[in-house]
C-alpha cells in the first residue's frame, strides 16, 4: 500500500470515528430474546444512552456508535429486566430498615420492577419509590397501591377500614393524593356492597384496581364491574363452582365445571382482567408440614424482625391435623392444575410472588425465580411464564411503551443469562450480568450486593433481646 493510501485509510477512519454517536454503554455479541413472540436473534449490539435503549443492531451498524464502556456478552442470551407484579413491605414502623434492606436483593436477582401490594409502611415505601425514580436510592421501580381499602376490623395491617360508600370515597380521595399506582380491595371484612361500590368507584376514576373477592361475590359479576387484576390464583377457579351466575357453595372438587370456568375466564379476557397467580406462596405453606425452612441459606439475607412475623402462618399450619393438611396439598394441585385454562382463555398471567412479611419463606429476590419455575411446571411454556414476568407486568400497569422489551426507545433494564429460558426457565437463575437504568453490574458486583446484605443483616438486634 502507497504512503497516499495509508494516509487516506487513516483519514476515513478518522472522519468515521468522529462521526460516530456517542453511547455510554454497549453489550455486544448477545443473543437478544422478543418476548413476546420468543425469537432469538443472535449477534446484536444493544447500545444505550443514559437509561435509554438507542440502538439494537448487528455489529457492523453498531460501529456508527462509540461506547465509554463496551461488553461483550459471549454470545449470552439477553431478555428484558424481569417484574415481580406482587410483594409486600411491612411489619411496622420498627421493621423500615429491614425492609429497606431487602431492595437490593431484586436487583442482585434481575428484577427491576415490583408491584407492591400493600402493607403498613405506605409512606416509606411511597419514599422509596420516588427516590428510586430520581436516582436518589438504588433499588427496582416500585409501583404500589399504598394502603389497601377493607372493612372495619381488618386482620390486616395499614388498612385504611370502611364501612359507608363515603368511606370508600374519602379513602380514594387519600390514595389518589399519595399517587398510588393501584388501588388494591380485599375481603376480609369489607361487604359485597361496599366491595362492588368500591370497584365502581375505583374504574369511574380511571384507577386500576386489584383484589381478592369476597365469597359472596361471584367472580363473573366482579369482572364486569371492571376488576384490574384477580390476585391468587385460588379466587379464579372458584368460577368454576359458581353455576348459572350464584356464588360458589359447597365442595369445590366436586362442583368445579370446565366448561363454566372457561366462560368467566373468556370474560376475564374480554374485560381485561389479569391474573397472579403467586404459586409459590401458595405451595410454600401448603408443604410447611414437610419442610420448616429452617435451614434456607436466604435467611441470611432476611432481617430479624421479618423473620419473626413469619411465625403466625407457621403456627396456624402447625396445629393442622391430618385431615386439613391433606386438603391442603389437594388444593394447591389442584388449583395449579387449572392455570392452563386462563392461558387458553387468552387471560393475560402476571407473575407475582407475594414475598414480603408475613409471608413465611417465600423470599424477595429469588422468590421470582421459583415462582416462574412453578407457573411452568403447572403448564405454562418457558415462554408464557418470561411474558408473565416481563412485558405483561409493564402492560397491565401502563407502561409499556417504555418497559417490557428490548427495543430503541424502551427502558435500558436487561439480564444477561448464560443458558436459553425458552429452552428451560430455570435458565433465569444462571445470571451473568444485569443492566438497570443503564448501570451495567457484573457478576461480581450483584454477588457483593448479596454479600452486603447478609452482612447488614447479620448486624441487625434481634428483636426483645
Amino acid at each position: 500500500m502507497t504512503r497516499f493510501s495509508l494516509v487516506a485509510a487513516a483519514l476515513v477512519l478518522s472522519s468515521v470515528h468522529l462521526q460516530a454517536q456517542p453511547a455510554d454503554l454497549v453489550i455486544a455479541n448477545a443473543r437478544v430474546i422478543d418476548v413476546r413472540t420468543g425469537r432469538v436473534t443472535p449477534g446484536q449490539s444493544i447500545v444505550m444512552r443514559g437509561d435509554t435503549i438507542v440502538a439494537v443492531t448487528d455489529r457492523a451498524r453498531a460501529a456508527r456508535f462509540r461506547g465509554a464502556r463496551t461488553v461483550d456478552a459471549g454470545a449470552r442470551f439477553v431478555i428484558p429486566g424481569l417484574w415481580d407484579m406482587h410483594v409486600h413491605f411491612g411489619g411496622g414502623d420498627t421493621l423500615i430498615a429491614e425492609n429497606r434492606s431487602l431492595l437490593p436483593l431484586y436487583p442482585a436477582h434481575g428484577i427491576v420492577a415490583v408491584r407492591d401490594a400493600a402493607g403498613d409502611l405506605s409512606e416509606s415505601v411511597l419514599a422509596w419509590r420516588d427516590s428510586i425514580a430520581a436516582g436518589t436510592l438504588d433499588g427496582p421501580r416500585i409501583f404500589t397501591s399504598g394502603p389497601k381499602i377493607e372493612g372495619i376490623k381488618s386482620i390486616w395491617p395499614g388498612d385504611i377500614e370502611v364501612e359507608t360508600r363515603a368511606g370508600v370515597d374519602s379513602a380514594l380521595d387519600r390514595l389518589e393524593a399519595m399517587r398510588v399506582d393501584f388501588v388494591k380491595i380485599t375481603d376480609n371484612t369489607l361487604t359485597p356492597d361496599l366491595f362492588r361500590y368500591a370497584l365502581g368507584a375505583v374504574r369511574a376514576r380511571g384507577l386500576k384496581s386489584s383484589a381478592h373477592i369476597p365469597a359472596a361475590v361471584p367472580v363473573r359479576e366482579a369482572i364486569m364491574l371492571g376488576l384490574g387484576s384477580i390476585e391468587h390464583l385460588s379466587y379464579a377457579v372458584r368460577a368454576g363452582a359458581e353455576h348459572e351466575g350464584r356464588v360458589a357453595s359447597g365442595d369445590l372438587f366436586a362442583n368445579f365445571d370446565t366448561a363454566t370456568a372457561m366462560a368467566t375466564y373468556r370474560l376475564m379476557a374480554e374485560r381485561g382482567t389479569a391474573i397472579t397467580p403467586t404459586l409459590n406462596i401458595s405451595r410454600t405453606l401448603a408443604w410447611l408440614d414437610t419442610d420448616n425452612h429452617a435451614n434456607d441459606p436466604y435467611l441470611r439475607y432476611i432481617g430479624p424482625g421479618l423473620r419473626n412475623t413469619y411465625q403466625w402462618r407457621v403456627e396456624r399450619a402447625a396445629v393442622a391435623d391430618a385431615a386439613a393438611i391433606e386438603r391442603r396439598h389437594r388444593m394447591y394441585d389442584f388449583t395449579s392444575a387449572r392455570l392452563p385454562m386462563l392461558q387458553a382463555a387468552g387471560v393475560t398471567i402476571l407473575a407475582g410472588t407475594d414475598a414480603g412479611f408475613l409471608n413465611s419463606f417465600d423470599y424477595p429476590g429469588i422468590g421470582l425465580h421459583d415462582e416462574l419455575q412453578l407457573l411452568v411446571r403447572a403448564g405454562l411454556t418457558p415462554l408464557t411464564a418470561l411474558q408473565a414476568a416481563t412485558i405483561n407486568g409493564a402492560r397491565f400497569l401502563g407502561r409499556d411503551a417504555r418497559h417490557g422489551t428490548i427495543e430503541v426507545g424502551r427502558a435500558a433494564d436487561l439480564v444477561l443469562l448464560d443458558r436459553n429460558p425458552l429452552v428451560d426457565i430455570t435458565a433465569t437463575r444462571g445470571i451473568a450480568a444485569v443492566v438497570l437504568r443503564g448501570r451495567y453490574r457484573d457478576r461480581t458486583a450483584l454477588d457483593a450486593m448479596l454479600r452486603e446484605t447478609a452482612e447488614r443483616v447479620a448486624r441487625m438486634p434481634i428483636p426483645g433481646k
